[in-house]
């Protein structure tokens, strides 16, 4: 009865991070180029049980034999296995700025961060007081060739990311637009920023087949599906439920047990 409390326990837990992935989703649905996040869950190795009154082993001239037969197996509970990011491409809104951009497509958009390059799917830039093309929160994007300096918004881009004026038709630079070889197990960093590591490999700029359009004028909106979110919310909710009716009849039982055992005493 002692293992009933911690395999319903178990469950409690793996589903309060569920929760917490789905409300992240939800609180997030009118981020622009926010990807969501998925818990996902693994259960304990299986425990199997054997027959008590038949125990042992009959050894034999060749070797030997059980005598104790699996009759079927006990589970140990669930943990939560991994939380990752699903980077499904999103829908494009119209914004008609000349400063927005979207990805249509796997890619990033690189930017300059005090903490080193980081790489977002929001392209909701703007230009910053010194001309360059900055993030809201005033991170300068990259292109090819470092900053990209612009004297006003009157400007346009191709799609593959060929910034050129309007006035004279002058190239300015390429914006950088970088892809890895397991963007999977990319870490948020917050502000819908992204940081690479030792499993996620090194950034590379994206080439051929590879890169993405570049869509000017639009932005990439959040790919949280909020009937999706409510409708696993509710299943979340019944499984709390179920696991916590789980210890709670563990618990009465060993009440009762306690209580007998007193009695006898």
């Amino acid at each position: 009865m002692i293992r009933g409390w911690y395999i319903g326990a178990s469950g409690m837990n793996a589903q309060q991070n569920r929760l917490d992935a789905i409300s992240n989703n939800l609180a997030n649905v009118d981020t622009t180029g926010f990807k969501k996040d998925v818990a996902v869950s693994k259960s304990f190795s299986e425990l199997l049980i054997r027959r008590t009154n038949a125990d042992g082993v009959i050894t034999m001239e060749n070797g030997s034999y059980d005598v104790a037969p699996v009759i079927g197996k006990i589970g140990l509970g669930v943990e939560t296995n991994e939380l990752y990011t699903d980077f499904e491409q999103g829908s494009l809104k119209s914004t008609d700025s000349n400063t927005d951009f979207a990805l249509s497509g796997k890619g990033f958009f690189a930017v300059s961060t005090p903490d080193g390059e980081r790489y977002t799917r929001n392209g909701n830039f703007m230009i910053g007081k010194e001309r360059i093309l900055e993030t809201k929160e005033g991170y300068p994007v990259l292109g090819e060739n470092g900053y990209i300096v612009l004297d006003d918004d009157k400007f346009y881009v191709n799609e593959d990311g060929m910034i050129y004026t309007q006035t004279d038709n002058t190239l300015v630079d390429r914006i950088k637009v970088v892809r890895f070889d397991n963007e999977r197990y990319l870490n948020k960093m917050g502000s819908s920023l992204y940081k690479t590591n030792d499993i996620a490999g090194e950034a590379y700029i994206a080439e051929g087949n590879e890169r993405p359009k570049m869509i000017q004028g639009y932005t990439e909106a959040s790919n949280v599906n909020v009937v999706n979110e409510m409708v696993q919310m509710i299943e979340v909710n019944r499984a709390y439920e179920a696991n916590q009716k789980t210890v709670t009849s563990e618990d009465s039982m060993m009440s009762t047990l306690w209580q007998k055992v007193a009695v006898l005493k």
